[in-house]
């Protein structure tokens, strides 16, 4: 007998240990979709050697549906491709992640989230060591609040309405670079595989990458019986200077804000100080600190190679977390765009490999990772006098346009842009 259970708060459902529907069928069953010779993903022979009808065989296998995970099988399988999406959990699960979806990583996104949105961030406070503050309220939002228990419960099911064979708790133990996966003791083969899972995911370690530079982050749930919604709600605050090599933040949620600290992988062993630090100074209990977790930050992805064969990585997976905000949700959803693109190409003939891939995937995202890397040792260097340049009036017009993804706004060639140029040469 299936199982089945809805995610928190979304009204979705998740079908455990097999896929959504059988293979070749659609919900309700409708017939699948029709694909003319254009659209219909090429079936090419198997990468892994004679070809054995007794192995599982998909177009794609992502591996990981987290947010990077799930939009790329999305929008594989909206192409026409058989893709197999794993991912070790059960769901709904949660994830250690401040929740916030800027409306530049929304914009990237084939589909609406608003059904898991709990809140909208109109105002940002920045404070310095919890000293000297500074606040600003948009007339538009500015980020989107939600759990990541509910959003990637939301965007798995997305991508399985869109064709995709969704398993949860199905453990990938290793990852063949020719194209194939071993999960469960089985091999299951793909033209395509994508790796997905994470800063401590199989995927990078079975292809013998090089280990990327991390940071490190504590974060936890307040409940709104215990702070002030009125103080807290639709405000993002971010705390300056509160931690080496990062800061530290209160995100509003649905019914609590999420408090955390994040900085150098070196500060771990300070972490839970710097937390109960960051309560004092905000009048909060930290014994009403709850869901208590801490995580990895994977830096410096844009400078490596994120393909090995027939595998690709996206996401945290490949490094892609902002060196500066910590946030990885832009990249996450611009990889996997990316991503599919590559894939499609190699599944249709239009190329004989994933180098393409690597060649956006560098062009994308090391010049985002330099300007914010940059930015990240000023702010280290010179706190005041980042500070001060941070919370001018020219800052904060560029800023709003940069998290909305108005390109045109966020132009730094002009007079808009002088902050963010004297931070990039303090960080030289």
């Amino acid at each position: 007998m299936e199982s089945r259970h809805g995610a928190e708060g979304a009204g979705l459902s998740i079908v455990r240990g097999r896929s959504l529907w059988p293979l070749g069928h659609t919900p309700g069953g409708r017939k699948p979709r029709e694909q003319s010779p254009q659209s219909a993903p090429r079936k090419r022979a198997s990468n892994a050697g004679v070809y054995d009808p007794s192995v599982a065989r998909y177009d794609v296998i992502v591996v990981g549906a987290g947010p990077a995970g799930s939009t790329t099988a999305y929008r594989l399988a909206r192409a026409g491709a058989r893709v197999r999406l794993l991912d070790r959990a059960r769901f709904p699960r949660d994830k250690p992640c401040g929740g916030g979806l800027t409306l530049r990583a929304v914009r990237e996104l084939p589909f609406s989230v608003e059904p898991v949105v709990e809140d909208r961030v109109h105002t940002l406070e920045l404070g310095l060591r919890y000293a000297r503050r500074w606040s600003r309220r948009a007339n538009e939002p500015l980020v989107l609040m939600t759990q990541r228990r509910r959003l990637d419960a939301f965007l798995a099911e997305r991508a399985a309405g869109a064709g995709a064979e969704f398993r949860d708790g199905a453990k990938v133990t290793a990852v063949d670079p020719a194209g194939a996966v071993r999960l469960d003791g089985e091999r299951v083969e793909a033209d395509v595989v994508i790796g997905a899972d994470g800063a401590n995911g199989i995927t990078a370690r079975s292809l013998g990458l090089p280990a990327h530079e991390h940071g490190i982050a504590l974060e936890g749930n307040v409940g709104y019986a215990h702070v002030s919604r009125k103080r807290f709600g639709g405000r993002a605050v971010v705390e300056l200077g509160a931690v080496p090599g990062g800061y530290a933040w209160i995100f509003p949620k649905g019914d609590h804000v999420n408090v955390g600290v994040g900085g150098w992988q070196s500060e771990g062993p300070r972490l839970r100080e710097r937390l109960r630090e960051l309560c004092a100074a905000f009048e909060i209990d930290d014994a009403n600190v709850r869901d208590l977790r801490g995580h990895r930050l994977p830096m410096r992805g844009a400078s490596r190679k994120p393909v090995e064969g027939r595998v690709l990585l996206v996401g945290d997976a490949a490094g892609l977390v902002d060196p500066l905000s910590g946030d990885g949700m832009y990249e996450a959803f611009i990889s996997g765009r990316l991503a599919a693109e590559a894939a499609l190409e190699l599944l249709h003939g239009r190329a004989s490999d994933l180098e393409p891939y690597a060649e956006r995937f560098g062009a994308t995202f090391a010049p985002l990772e330099s300007v914010s890397w940059r930015a990240k040792l000023a702010f280290e260097r010179f706190p005041g006098l980042a500070f001060r340049l941070a919370t001018t009036n020219l800052s904060w017009r560029l800023f709003q346009a940069v998290v909305r993804g108005d390109q045109r706004a966020s132009d730094t060639g002009g007079l808009r842009g002088a902050p963010l140029r004297v931070l990039q040469a303090l960080g030289a």
